[in-house]
């Protein structure tokens, strides 16, 4: 047996070194590597009670190293990502771990808690009444309002919005009647339900978890909604002021008009507010002077126009008429 005891360090020695080219045989043809994937965010992990995230990210970079056989073998489906969202409260960024795991043993994670800032609130309900508006009014047609309204299928029309808390400060529901409104009496079918904050349209489709609902309290589902609209042609009234036209002709040579008198200075016109927009004064025919050397007053009819009454229908106007200082009247 001495041939096993003999040199036994020098054949240990041996032993292991062959040990280690095998491993590094091995090793060489199975090295350590890294891959990076894009990992979506789970949510189906439970929001605590009365809770909302705003917008959060919808998937992550996830870096992992191992041996290269195994990091081969991984993909997306491999590792899961998901907030720990035991601890949170609401606010406009709050710290959140997203905490990355690996399915697959031997896969290294290289950061598998990444800190995330996320817009955190309250999830609350709120009842909106649906008003009915009417964005195109053909000219000379004014809504009925205590006659216009949105029903689904009866009115008022009531609907369920569950949101984020503050979503709902100054929130209103709306229902667009789509065409002009120019008829005594118009209705429309299945139109849509918008939500306006501050006067601008809430987009609903902005990702929250849990999603916002918004649905009719009578069907339960989306609301959508029918619209009645009464209306009538409007006519207005509005002071106007009374010009008079330069004379067609003035005085003879040698004489001059010394003083214009319009009697009425205003006269009240009615008429739809379309036309009436445009008017602000009203101007006289012109006169003829050529034959008068004194003061001279004149009827003139009012000249209104087309689909406008006026409250008077004649005008005064009064010329005073003097010699001209400056020139001599003729013999």
């Amino acid at each position: 047996m001495n041939w096993v005891t003999e040199s036994w360090r020098f054949k240990l020695l041996a032993l292991g070194l062959s040990v280690l080219m095998l491993g590094a045989v091995a090793f060489s043809q199975n090295p350590p590597t890294t891959k990076t994937l894009t990992v979506p965010i789970a949510f189906n992990q439970t929001v605590p009670n009365n809770l909302v995230l705003i917008n959060p990210p919808s998937k992550t970079n996830v870096t992992v190293t191992g041996l290269a056989d195994t990091i081969a073998s991984v993909s997306v489906g491999s590792l899961t990502a998901a907030f720990d969202l035991s601890k949170v409260a609401p606010g406009p960024r709050v710290k959140v771990n997203l905490v990355i795991k690996s399915l697959i043993l031997g896969v290294q994670i290289q950061n598998p808690i990444v800190p995330i800032a996320l817009n955190i609130d309250r999830l609350v309900p709120a009842q909106l009444n649906v008003v009915a508006r009417t964005p195109r009014i053909t000219n000379g047609w004014q809504v009925i309002s205590t006659k216009s309204e949105a029903r689904c299928p009866n009115a008022p029309c009531v609907v369920n919005f569950t949101g984020p808390q503050s979503w709902e400060t100054n929130l209103n529901a709306y229902a667009d009647f789509p065409l002009p409104v120019e008829n005594s009496s118009s209705d429309v079918l299945a139109q849509p339900v918008v939500l306006v904050q501050n006067g601008a349209q809430l987009d609903l489709t902005v990702t929250t978890v849990p999603t916002v609902t918004l649905v009719s309290t009578q069907t339960g589902q989306f609301p959508s909604v029918a619209i009645h609209i009464e209306a009538k042609t409007g006519t207005t009234s509005r002071q106007v002021v009374l010009i008079d036209s330069p004379p067609s002709h003035g005085p003879p040579t040698g004489y001059r008009v010394t003083a214009i008198t319009v009697d009425p200075i205003t006269v009240v016109i009615s008429g739809t507010p379309d036309v009436l927009v445009k008017i602000t004064t009203l101007t006289l025919p012109a006169l003829d002077l050529s034959g008068h050397t004194s003061g001279m007053t004149f009827k003139v009819t009012i000249p209104y126009p087309d689909g406008v009454i006026g409250s008077v229908a004649v005008a005064r106007v009064t010329y005073s008429i003097s010699p001209n200082p400056n020139a001599s009247p003729p013999a």
